[in-house]
């Protein structure tokens, strides 16, 4: 498996690039607002994108997902409570965060447990709402991309529309950390982690 992550945009957004080492076919997730810098990481690698995967609906993680699906003419999967989100601006927060108008709508709407097979690739999708009603995680052989609801020693903003303290850390202990305790963890933000030190130090759910 390929695996390359890169923080894109003001906000610092984890763009997380996932691609097969046998037939260079990727999908990306999260690609925030820097598509030029997203695009010339795929180009370096020799990837080929087939599918767009977004954790949530928010601004920061969804900057160059048109311009992705303009070039590539590649689907877009959120889950289906976030679809809404996706295709409104002012939910989305990019009229709020970067004053445009950003309206995606989605190709492909997911559901909890769905499994989204790409080459040799086999993407897990775990609804984890709280940061947003539609929020998942993503969990690829010991790796689980946790969007925003999971951070290394903090947890995502519940205070946006739709966004719930109790689900995210009802998300958290019942979805995330019934898994290994090896799993390791690349959140939405900021540097990756493990079940086991989120278990042990984060103050949000200890």
């Amino acid at each position: 498996m390929i695996f390359e992550a890169m923080s894109v945009g003001s906000f610092m957004a984890n763009c997380y690039i996932v691609g097969s080492n046998k037939t260079k076919e990727a999908a990306i997730i999260d690609p925030g607002a820097d598509f030029n810098r997203i695009d010339n990481k795929i180009k370096e690698l020799g990837l080929i994108p087939k599918i767009i995967i977004l954790t949530h609906a928010h601004g920061d993680h969804i900057g160059a997902v048109a311009d992705l699906k303009a070039k590539y003419s590649i689907p877009v999967y959120i889950h289906e409570y976030d679809a809404e989100f996706l295709s409104d601006s002012s939910i989305n927060l990019t009229k709020m965060l970067f004053r445009k108008d950003l309206s995606i709508n989605p190709d492909v709407k997911l559901k909890d447990g769905d499994i989204i097979q790409l080459s040799d690739l086999e993407f897990e999708i775990i609804h984890t709402p709280g940061h947003t009603p539609g929020g998942i995680c993503i969990k690829i052989e010991n790796i689980i991309m946790t969007g925003d609801t999971l951070f290394n020693k903090s947890i995502g903003r519940t205070d946006f529309p739709g966004g719930s303290f109790e689900d995210i850390i009802s998300s958290i202990k019942n979805k995330i950390f019934k898994y290994s305790d090896d799993t390791i963890i690349y959140p939405g933000h900021n540097s990756p982690s493990t079940i086991k030190s989120e278990k042990q130090g984060n103050p949000f759910v200890n």
